[in-house]
């Protein structure tokens, strides 16, 4: 039986030499992806079973399902790829629009677009590496420094921790609910008066890359004011009690009122008009963010204003749809 390749000097950002390897005998009648995943611990299933369907593996010289089974005998031939997730955390010349920076803490204007931390799909471009590149002594914290996101197509502010006792002190605050957090959103059709939803969410059952109002979710709390109606679209603000993922997304979807230009909780909306139907994302903006700072112990505030692209969907709705009340 040939032994396991021997892999101390694997990097992840590298690929290292092909592996060949024998199939053992103690491995017959295993899938491919779980006899792989026994002879090299090195790589999890998940990654094998990846660059099997990617032809990086191949089995006695052919390409082959992960669900492939073996008997002994046959000969693997593996040719790793980097692993994306260790090149995440790498600085990047990504220009970010600074608020607010001090030696504690830093607050930034997100721009539409830029997705605050890596993940699958997003390996690179992230507001994590441009805070590497801005300030490399963030290397040392976890996720460094960011202690709430937003989503990637949602603007605005955002504060991130420098040292490791701001950090902890924001995310205390925020699991206190002592951090205020106001939105300005846009909605489809007109929302009589203000209130407050209170529905846990959740992983949607089905579709696991949304969130929904379920009973076995978390708990969350927003609320909204009417700042100004037009014919088919509301000008709201609103404010957090919790941050679950998409919480102001999916709560205003409940209401009957989702978000313009909502690609995932806004679909097949029956009646959009022309102004609304060419916003290209959720008309979502964070616009003012108010904590405790962790050094001095004094209540801060700072307010951004929307973007260009919403400033102009409120002024074309002004313009195009004035309000008959």
């Amino acid at each position: 039986m040939n032994p396991a390749p021997k892999l101390e000097n694997y990097n992840a950002t590298r690929a290292p030499e092909p592996i060949e390897l024998t199939v053992p005998p103690q491995c017959a009648g295993r899938r491919l992806d779980q006899a792989l995943a026994h002879l090299l611990p090195e790589f999890s299933r998940s990654r094998l079973a990846h660059w099997i369907r990617a032809s990086r593996i191949t089995l006695d010289g052919r390409p082959v399902l992960p669900k492939a089974k073996v008997w002994g005998g046959e000969k693997v031939l593996l040719v790793a790829a980097p692993d994306p997730a260790a090149t995440a955390a790498a600085p990047e010349a990504i220009a970010l629009d600074i608020i607010h920076e001090d030696a504690t803490v830093l607050v930034i204007a997100k721009p539409t677009g830029l997705v605050v931390h890596p993940g699958s799909g997003n390996w690179s471009g992230t507001l994590l590496n441009a805070l590497l590149a801005h300030a490399p002594q963030l290397a040392a914290l976890p996720r460094a420094g960011i202690v709430h996101r937003l989503d990637k197509d949602t603007s605005g502010l955002l504060v991130i921790a420098k040292t490791l006792e701001a950090q902890v002190s924001l995310v205390r605050q925020l699991q206190a609910r002592t951090v205020k957090r106001e939105y300005l959103a846009l909605v489809h059709g007109r929302v009589a008066r203000a209130g407050r939803i209170e529905a846990p969410i959740g992983r949607h059952p089905a579709q696991r890359t949304r969130m929904a109002i379920v009973a076995r979710g978390k708990p969350a709390a927003t609320h909204y004011e009417v700042l100004e109606r037009f014919a088919h679209a509301t000008l709201l603000r609103c404010r957090l009690e919790t941050g679950r993922t998409h919480q102001i997304r999916v709560h205003l979807q409940s209401l009957g009122h989702p978000l313009i230009g909502d690609p995932v909780y806004g679909r097949n909306r029956r009646g959009e008009d022309a102004v609304s139907a060419g916003f290209s994302r959720q008309a979502l903006h964070a616009e003012r963010l108010e904590f405790q700072h962790p050094a001095s112990g004094k209540t801060v505030a700072w307010q951004a204003p929307p973007p260009a692209d919403m400033r102009g969907l409120i002024a074309a709705l002004r313009t195009t749809h004035e309000d008959p009340a």
